[in-house]
């Protein structure tokens, strides 16, 4: 599962900038409601996700079952992505997920057993990644169309 996982996150990172980087900034800000997040504040979420992993992946290696949750929608308010420059948001995003990669790369296969505290859940880092790739995927689909996993 991890070197599949590791192999899509890879594929998206050479597939899914320019896709992106393609769409207006008119696009990327349009809100559906007052309620829903815009194309660029799913992308900020998706960083908001990849910081709150980041900690998850680093810190699971060394920590006792560290306890690591987030509030994704008071996160995404005060990031304020929806006034931020989009292409600022996009190369972000893709910056950041190419240092995860190179993170999930290094960890050894017994530090992938090690768990994490996630809503009262233990999760290993596996499983963590695994459904990273997952959200990660699911939430591009909402502002592109993501190219398929062969």
């Amino acid at each position: 599962m991890i070197k599949a996982s590791i192999h899509r996150l890879s594929q998206i990172l050479d597939s899914v900038p320019p896709l992106l980087n393609a769409l207006s900034e008119e696009e990327l800000s349009l809100k559906p409601s007052v309620e829903k997040w815009s194309k660029k504040e799913i992308l900020g979420h998706l960083i908001d996700s990849a910081t709150n992993n980041h900690h998850r992946f680093v810190r699971g290696q060394f920590e006792s079952n560290p306890a690591i949750a987030y509030d994704q929608n008071q996160w995404n308010k005060f990031n304020f992505y929806q006034e931020m420059d989009h292409k600022n948001i996009i190369h972000f995003w893709t910056a950041y997920n190419v240092h995860l990669l190179e993170i999930v790369k290094h960890i050894s296969p017994d530090h992938f057993k090690r768990k994490v505290m996630i809503d009262r859940e233990l999760l290993t880092l596996e499983e963590l990644f695994v459904d990273y790739v997952k959200h990660l995927e699911h939430h591009l689909n909402q502002i592109i169309h993501l190219p398929p996993n062969p």
